[in-house]
């Protein structure tokens, strides 16, 4: 009988142990399964939030290319308008203009010298 009990425990003690493998590979796969689900979800946000970036920084990179353009824009009309404004005064009044100029660069050759 002692045989028969011996003989019946290790086949139950074979029994609980594949059961114990099966459950433990049965956790391993859940549990790598589990990990691939989540890396791709991490890996899916990560690359919305880029797309997200890229577009706020696209839109601010554009906001600002009009505004230096504009800004541009604005100072070659000044410019402009300065030049014309000038050539208009010395057409009007050359001796002054001559005489505005020849002080000038007076002032300027004193202011240099030293």
């Amino acid at each position: 009988m002692s045989d028969e009990n011996t003989k019946s425990n290790e086949g139950s003690a074979k029994t609980n142990l594949e059961n114990s493998k099966a459950h433990a590979k049965a956790a391993a796969e859940e549990l790598r399964h589990a990990a691939e689900t989540k890396a791709r979800e991490l890996r899916e946000a990560a690359e919305s939030k880029a797309r997200e970036f890229r577009d706020v920084a696209q839109a601010k990179t554009s906001e600002y290319r009009e505004r230096a353009e504009h800004a541009y824009g604005d100072a070659r009309d000044r410019v402009r308008t300065f030049q014309e404004d000038g050539e208009e005064y010395i057409r009007k009044n050359p001796l002054q203009a001559v005489l505005i100029a020849a002080c000038a660069g007076f002032i300027l050759g004193l202011g240099l010298r030293k």
